[in-house]
């Protein structure tokens, strides 16, 4: 029942995480504090993605609905760093245009001068400066809510010491970080 490993083998390697290692256990779902908001679970992308369902799911909002809060990473028995799989996805679906909403490419700028001003992300910050832009500021107060009862997301941003260096590593690596 093997099929095309094409797009398996270019996101093992764009990411370098072994997708192949998943064996659907879910864990990366039932953590998930933004699957109210996608319409593929995240175990689900890493079964199309192993299946080769390149559309479905360069297609599919579920890596921009993600809110890198590594809990699936975390809760992955096989490591698998299903955060930055996502982001990998978000990034190719942009590259080939691909992407069923691509304004939300600007919360990765955004998420980036965070961490260029701060060392790390002020997630609060940053989420209200994107729902400024993007509109409906207070459509996810719900989810917002539960991640900063859950300690997930900060109130105050939290400065790394040294965070001047942020800024030349990030002038070396072209502005943006990108790959």
């Amino acid at each position: 029942m093997a099929g095309d490993l094409t797009f398996l083998r270019e996101i093992e390697k764009k990411s370098g995480e072994r997708v192949s290692a998943c064996y659907g256990c879910c864990r990366c779902t039932n953590g998930c504090p933004a699957v109210p908001d996608m319409d593929l679970l995240p175990h689900q992308v890493i079964r199309h993605i192993i299946l080769g369902n390149r559309d479905r799911v360069l297609q599919s909002i579920t890596p921009w609905a993600c809110v890198q809060c590594t809990t699936c990473s975390v809760r992955c028995p096989n490591d698998i760093h299903i955060a930055h799989v996502l982001e990998t996805l978000r990034k190719l679906a942009v590259r080939e245009h691909a992407a069923s909403d691509p304004a939300t490419w600007e919360f990765d700028r955004l998420f980036l001068e965070s961490v260029k001003k701060h060392g790390r992300l002020h997630e609060l910050a940053t989420i209200l400066r994107y729902k400024g832009k993007k509109g409906g500021l207070f459509g996810e107060t719900r989810m917002g809510l539960g991640m900063l009862l859950k300690g997930r997301m900060g109130l105050m941003a939290h400065n790394i010491k040294g965070r001047g260096h942020m800024e030349q590593l990030f002038e070396r690596l072209g502005g943006e970080g990108d790959e």
